[in-house]
């Protein structure tokens, strides 16, 4: 048995000396640099106790040595499981208890405190700085540059990522080998992606838009990328003549449409401009259009399924939609109770089922149950329509779910943090349409009686517990939340009551 994914990844090599990637810092690394550093680390994971199916856990900066930490994880028959940089030691618990990973890579300034919490699950800790620096690449780099990868199958476990949970609490989204190959090859052929493509790569590296889609497509065709430690306007605009192709999130072209120097000549090397991870307003489609000549692609996925759609490669890229099941993928729009398939123009529960969907969540096989049908759809809880040119539009979500700037929030989480603060009475978080963010996190709070607590009090309150991105933009006091008959909380007159807060 092959190693799966790795070996499609391998295969795509046609020759060593090829360019793999361009840091920001003005490194050069080769095709043949990357098999002999995800070999050294390979062998730094057994090193360090890590056996086929154990999960390593990651949280460190964006780094070239991440990514090939990744491909280690695969050679080694490990699964990885990245964790966003952002988060508290309070989050960290959570994810170390649940996943129980063998080894967990931090930062080497976060190791005194990350490494007790680490114990406590029954992991080690070893260390990964943006610049190379750790105990792991020193053991790796007195290592020979070759491994004998691990066996995996298309069935095994590559990754588990978290996502956010109706309880509030993330759960763990399993992909397999072939869940991440089978849909980068899909993407490789339908945007038409080769070894002379150069990708703008932007994006955070630990859930799947910059992991599984821009680097694994990378990856499959042999091509290359601008390797970029974060997103800075100017710095994309004066990469564009040097590059064929951008993947973002709204907000990426939302903040270039500001920057001087953007125009047709400044894109007419680039061939495909990418969005997903939230909605593109129309707006900014066509504003982009009108700018560079080119029509942004936009496409629909979710971490426990890769993408599911994509706008046509060649064709009509029609703005507010989200294009066509890509091939091998089945889609359905449904009634939500019933499961029933519902007619062209209809609103309902988008279902999905093909190679891309994960495996289940971690260690919740009741959840895991009731989220698939029993013909096996999984019920991805957004809602949408098919038009009648077959296009997919999304309508809204079932959960109360918030992406803000490509990032998923459960109101849940912090409503539960806020909650908690003495001066609070009750609280209700919902996003609110934002410029700039595709979605505002806006706390909608009840004071308790007598109390004079400030949105400044509270945000500050949940600082040390919640990631930045969680924090809400806005605190707004009311003397009630809106309920219905059974006493819910409805958050659709709150969305409503509140649409034009930020412009």
């Amino acid at each position: 048995m092959s190693n799966h994914l790795f070996d499609a990844f391998r295969d795509s090599i046609s020759a060593p000396e090829r360019t793999l990637m361009e840091t920001d810092d003005g490194r050069s690394i080769r095709y043949g640099d990357m098999l002999a550093r995800s070999a050294q680390l390979a062998q730094a994971l057994k090193h360090f106790g890590v056996e086929p199916g154990d999960r390593v856990a990651v949280q460190v900066e964006k780094s070239p040595d991440c990514i090939f930490l990744y491909l280690a994880c695969l050679r080694a028959g490990a699964v990885f499981l990245p964790l966003n940089t952002a988060y508290t030691l309070t989050e960290l618990g959570y994810f170390f208890g649940d996943a129980e990973p063998r080894l967990v890579v931090c930062d080497p300034a976060r190791a005194g405190d990350i490494a007790p919490l680490a114990q406590a699950s029954g992991a080690v800790t070893a260390t990964l700085g943006r610049n190379g620096e750790g105990s792991l690449t020193d053991y790796g780099a007195q290592q020979p540059p070759n491994f004998d990868d691990v066996a995996r199958g298309p069935d095994d476990l590559a990754a588990i990522l978290y996502t956010s949970g109706t309880t509030g609490r993330s759960k763990g989204a399993m992909l397999s080998h072939e869940n991440l190959a089978s849909n980068a090859r899909v993407l490789v052929e339908q945007w038409r992606f080769t070894g002379e493509d150069v990708l703008i790569h932007a994006l955070p590296i630990f859930h799947t838009h910059g992991l599984f889609v821009a680097t694994n497509v990378t990856l499959m065709a042999g091509a290359s990328m601008l390797f970029e430690q974060k997103f800075d306007a100017s710095r994309i605009v004066s990469l564009l003549p040097r590059a064929t192709v951008l993947m973002g999130v709204p907000t990426f072209y939302t903040r270039l449409l500001q920057q001087e120097g953007l125009d047709a000549q400044a894109a007419k090397n680039i061939r495909l401009f990418i969005s997903g991870s939230a909605p593109l307003l129309a707006e900014t489609h066509k504003a982009w259009r009108e700018l560079t000549g080119h029509a942004i692609l936009e496409r629909y996925g979710m971490t426990e399924t890769n993408m599911n759609t994509s706008n046509p490669y060649e064709g009509e890229r029609r703005a507010g939609t989200v294009g066509f099941p890509l091939p091998g993928v089945s889609l359905r729009v449904a009634d939500p109770d019933s499961g029933a398939a519902l007619a062209r123009g209809e609103a309902g529960m988008i279902e999905v089922k093909g190679p891309n969907v994960f495996c289940g969540y971690w260690r919740m096989p009741e959840k895991t149950k009731a989220e698939f049908r029993s013909d096996g759809f999984f019920i991805t809880g957004d809602l949408g329509i098919i038009d009648a040119d077959g296009y997919v539009h999304i309508v809204g979500r079932g959960k109360d779910l918030i992406i803000s700037g490509g990032y998923n929030i459960y109101p849940k989480e912090i409503e539960s943090e806020i909650d908690a603060l003495a001066g609070v009475s009750e609280s209700a978080v919902i996003g609110i349409a934002h410029p700039d963010f595709g979605e505002g996190v806006t706390a909608v709070v009840v004071r308790a009686s007598a109390s004079q607590i400030t949105g400044a009090e509270i945000v500050g309150a949940i600082a040390g517990r919640l990631a930045k991105y969680k924090h809400p933009k806005q605190v707004i006091f009311v003397d009630e939340l809106p309920r219905n008959t059974m006493g819910k909380v409805q958050k659709n007159l709150l969305r409503d009551t509140y649409k034009g807060l930020y412009g």
